[in-house]
């Protein structure tokens, strides 16, 4: 996984008002929850007291209170209260546990993964006694340092979402949303019926430093080589079909104006990922008729995954890399510039 990034991790309706989350991601055990305000937090999972897991807990106050010794923990990750030495006694700064930030937008939920200790603290989650309750070294972000999503998505779409359990790295299960190339195998009887078998570029564009868009050419073999990526327009001036990449773990099929699937590529651990797909379609009108699509479209879609992932789940190494050995094809540039990318944040680069 590369530090310093925001990481879709759940969607927004998992963490419920008045009730206590714990969730392993990233490889960390975490415990998240929201406040009265409807604030979501999110802090490592652990009392910094005698290392009790403080999902195990309860809320008082909107603050987590250990069950062992009744430590509080507030949302920046600072103990405010250790019953023993009574309530009012000061608190020694090193009473506390590492904090990251949340962010939520779209009925999704990032967190920030940052090296720092405490990380940058987003203004909803200031204490209301003010910044200099804050943990000595925490940083505050504006909104500019909020992570990016598809701008094209608003309440007009009807939402679906499945989830998918992989035994795969999250960069093996993202790359394989980027490969143009197994379409007409892995998905013979499905989306790649046609055998479409030869790949022209593909096109890759970037938008700005984190959005990468893929265009597909592929068409059935005549014996003609595949046209260099220089050589197919970017982007197609006949037609708005891409996929878009968000990094670090978020993608876009953008199928047409009124269907799209969004996937959260979102890490458990180095072998273990969570596939959220989620349908956004509006070309149902009739709310029942669009509750039912939703469905079906779901259902599809886990099918499809499938067929990946009984692929992808044997690929080795586990995790990708820019120098992995692997022998790639000119079909695989949108992988080797996912790889890059990747690359340049994991050296700090942005």
């Amino acid at each position: 996984m590369i530090r310093n990034q925001w990481y879709v991790i759940l969607e927004s309706k998992e963490v419920k008002k008045g009730s206590i989350l714990p969730v392993t991601r990233l490889g960390e055990k975490l415990v998240l929850w929201r406040d009265t305000r409807g604030n979501a937090h999110c802090l490592i999972d652990r009392c910094c007291h005698r290392g009790v897991a403080l999902s195990t807990g309860k809320l008082v106050a909107d603050q987590l209170q250990c069950p062992f010794h009744g430590l509080e923990y507030a949302s920046h990750g600072q103990c405010t209260c250790i019953p023993a030495n009574t309530r009012k006694a000061e608190v020694p700064g090193r009473y506390r546990v590492p904090a990251y930030p949340v962010y939520e937008k779209g009925g999704w939920l990032w967190i920030w993964w940052g090296d720092d200790e405490h990380g940058p603290v987003s203004p909803d989650q200031i204490p209301a006694d003010g910044v200099s309750a804050l943990p000595i070294n925490a940083k505050i972000t504006d909104p500019a340092g909020n992570p990016e999503f598809f701008c094209d998505l608003d309440d007009s779409f009807e939402t679906y979402t499945v989830q998918d359990p992989w035994d795969a790295h999250y960069s093996r299960v993202l790359e394989n949303q980027l490969d143009v190339v197994h379409l007409p195998f892995v998905h013979h009887n499905t989306i790649g019926r046609g055998n479409r078998t030869v790949v022209d570029g593909p096109g890759v564009e970037w938008i700005g430093a984190r959005m990468l868009y893929t265009y597909v050419f592929n068409r059935v073999d005549d014996g003609i080589p595949p046209k260099k990526p220089s050589e197919v327009p970017v982007p197609p001036p006949d037609r708005d079909f891409k996929l878009e990449l968000i990094m670090p773990n978020l993608w876009e099929n953008r199928i047409s104006e009124k269907l799209r699937l969004v996937a959260a590529f979102v890490p458990v651990d180095g072998e273990h990922t969570i596939l959220y797909l989620r349908t956004y379609q509006k070309f149902a009108k009739a709310p029942l008729i669009r509750t039912i699509a939703g469905y079906f479209l779901g259902k599809a879609n886990k099918v499809i995954a499938h067929q990946d992932r009984r692929v992808v789940q044997t690929q080795v190494p586990k995790a990708s890399s820019l120098k992995g050995g692997e022998q790639l094809l000119q079909g695989d540039l949108p992988i080797i510039e996912y790889r890059k990318k990747r690359e340049e944040l994991k050296n700090g680069r942005k």
